[in-house]
């Protein structure tokens, strides 16, 4: 049986994550509701519901299998917890994070593409070179492989949806 997952920061076209979607079928892009708030947790983005920001991402209809590998590398249900979410293309599962996001900063306009992309951010800089330790033996060839921590975050990085 298919089900669609809604994906806003790792797992979007283009990002480290994005292989373990390369069975699942692209359904389209999607903004949500103004009822969130995204935060940078490491090298990943955590999108809390309770704010008042929309969340740019994608929408995926995956297998169970691959549902399975999205629940193993958001660390549901410990770290992150899903919820469905009204889609254009039907209900989704979004990730939301179940951690503190205290001092954590938010993420302006809910777009982790726009944020890991912008050359005049110090950290976005420290983002885009970071990648999840996870990826290390994956097929990405050497610039998808893992550089854990960086500058800003010596931190291991985790990923996200």
């Amino acid at each position: 049986m298919r089900q669609r997952v809604f994906v806003y920061g790792t797992l979007l076209r283009g990002e480290v994550n994005h292989h373990l979607l390369a069975q699942a079928e692209f359904l389209g892009s999607h903004r949500t509701a103004a009822c969130f708030s995204l935060y940078l947790l490491r090298a990943y983005p955590g999108a809390v519901r309770g704010g008042t920001t929309a969340i740019q991402g994608e929408v995926y209809g995956v297998d169970h299998a691959g549902l399975r590998r999205l629940d193993r590398l958001e660390d549901y249900p410990a770290l992150y917890d899903r919820r469905l979410l009204a889609t254009p293309y039907g209900r989704a599962w979004i990730y939301l994070f179940r951690g503190s996001v205290r001092d954590r900063p938010l993420i302006p306009g809910g777009d982790w593409r726009s944020f890991a992309a912008d050359p005049d951010s110090i950290r976005a800089a420290g983002v885009r070179r970071a990648r999840d330790p996870k990826t290390r033996g994956s097929r990405l060839g050497d610039a998808g492989r893992a550089t854990v921590g960086s500058p800003l975050d010596p931190e291991p990085v985790r990923s996200s949806a």
